[in-house]
C-alpha cells in the first residue's frame, strides 16, 4: 500500500496556509477599512475647517459682486436715460433756435429786398425824368 502520511502532511500544510491566507485577507480588509475611515475623517475635517469657510467667503464675494453689478447696471440705465433726455432737449432747443433765426433772417432778407426794390424803383423813375424825350 501506498503511504498517505506524506500526502496528509502536505494537505495539512496547505490547509494551514489557506487558513493563514484567509486570516491575512481578513486582517488586510480590516486595516484597509480603518485606513479608509481615518482618511475620510481627515478629508471631512479639512473640508469643515478650510473648504467650507473658503466657500462661504467666495459666496459672500460673489454676492457683493452681484450687488455691485446690479447697482452699476441701474446707474448706467439712469445715466443713459439722462443723456437721451438731455440730447432730446438740446435737439428741441436747437430746432427752436433755428426756427427763430430763420424767422428773423427772413424778415431781414425781406426788408433788404423791399429796400432794394424801392431803391431800384426810385432810381429808374429818376432816370426816366432826366432823359430827354425824342
Amino acid at each position: 500500500m501506498v503511504n498517505l502520511a506524506t500526502t496528509n502532511l502536505l494537505l495539512g500544510i496547505m490547509a494551514a496556509v489557506s487558513v493563514l491566507e484567509g486570516l491575512l485577507i481578513i486582517g488586510l480588509s480590516v486595516a484597509a477599512y480603518v485606513l479608509y475611515s481615518r482618511v475620510m475623517e481627515l478629508v471631512t475635517g479639512l473640508e469643515r475647517r478650510h473648504v467650507a469657510p473658503a466657500m462661504a467667503r467666495v459666496n459672500a464675494i460673489l454676492d457683493d459682486v452681484k450687488a455691485v453689478s446690479n447697482t452699476v447696471k441701474v446707474e448706467t440705465d439712469r445715466v443713459d436715460h439722462a443723456i437721451h433726455s438731455t440730447m432730446d432737449r438740446v435737439d428741441d432747443t436747437a430746432q427752436r433756435v433755428q426756427a427763430g433765426v430763420r424767422a428773423t433772417t427772413n424778415r431781414v432778407v425781406n426788408l433788404a429786398r423791399g429796400l432794394r426794390t424801392a431803391i431800384e424803383y426810385v432810381v429808374r423813375s429818376h432816370d426816366r425824368r432826366e432823359q430827354p424825350e425824342h
